[in-house]
């Protein structure tokens, strides 16, 4: 599981020897302070991208959140053409024969000094990801906030991917205690918002839905790349506004991620739901096929 510590560059730092502010940790060498606000606090934000023959998939979308989450942060603006670096140099120190996942990262470094920390863990899948086939059981939880958070309380953070995932891994927990895989959260006032690790997305017919990111969710990565899919095949895309009673109206519904993909819901609250077998592996296929 290689390791990539980033000297983090100011975004207008002038052009310099990129590849002397990466560098690749041993195994058993330490890597992190242990006062760094990023594991002390959950002061930081990362992704997790997907990557496919060493080759990092949707980045531009990847390094267009990390953007937006260190604006909603107030971090520093990363260095682009440095993320870009280290993230190509982490993706090639994968197997190319299998799937792997970059997780990367941005915190605000040690209390005082002012300096952000960055690093890259490269991680190889230890599987072949039979959800995509089989399916997974979702239940639905409350979130807690109306679907008005980003407006009325922007200090929550809705919209950043930050490592405070506590209440998600917990969400979690929660859905296997109920005989599930995974969890569909809702807002307060009752419409669908994402999962705790994934974006939703329904077919109603020939339109592939996926909730609006204005009621406090994350853009999804790999939602740009269904759509884009969708698209193509001739069908219609919507960024809407919810309500959790379609959920179980809808034809076929998926969990969509950076490294499982698209894995289609079997069950919703223990109750059967379609699955569109054909077009779940081409989509599938599309994503993992992916170059963009």
């Amino acid at each position: 599981m290689p390791v990539f510590m980033i000297d983090v560059l100011p975004a207008d730092a002038p052009p310099t020897d990129l590849d002397a502010t990466v560098r690749r940790v041993d195994d058993g060498v330490a890597t992190l302070d242990v006062r760094d606000l990023g594991p002390s606090r959950g002061d930081g934000i990362f992704e997790t991208i997907g990557v496919i023959g060493g080759h990092p998939q949707a980045l531009d979308a990847h390094l267009a959140r990390l953007a937006n989450s260190a604006a909603l942060l107030d971090l520093p603006v990363p260095h682009e053409a440095q993320w870009r670096r280290a993230i190509g140099r982490a993706a090639a120190s994968l197997p190319a024969d299998r799937q792997g996942g970059l997780k990367v990262v941005l915190t605000r470094g040690l209390e005082g000094p002012g300096a952000p920390t960055g690093w890259i863990v490269a991680t190889p899948a230890d599987g072949d990801f039979p959800e995509r086939e089989t399916g997974i059981r979702v239940v639905t939880l409350d979130r807690g906030y109306a679907s008005d958070v980003a407006v009325r309380a922007p200090w929550l953070l809705p919209g950043a991917k930050t490592l405070s995932y506590a209440v998600n891994m917990a969400a979690l927990r929660e859905a296997r205690r109920r005989g599930a895989d995974d969890v569909i959260f809702l807002t307060s006032d009752g419409f669908v918002m994402e999962a705790p690790t994934s974006t939703v997305i329904l077919r109603f017919g020939d339109r592939i839905v996926t909730p609006r990111t204005d009621i406090g969710i994350l853009p999804g990565t790999s939602q740009l790349s269904v759509f884009a899919f969708a698209a193509a095949r001739g069908l219609h895309t919507v960024e809407a506004k919810i309500p959790v009673a379609r959920l179980a109206e809808a034809d076929a519904a998926w969990l969509v991620s950076s490294v499982r993909l698209a894995a289609p819901i079997t069950h919703l609250n223990a109750a059967a739901m379609g699955v569109d077998v054909e077009l779940t592996r081409a989509m599938n296929d599309a994503l993992l096929a992916r170059q963009a």
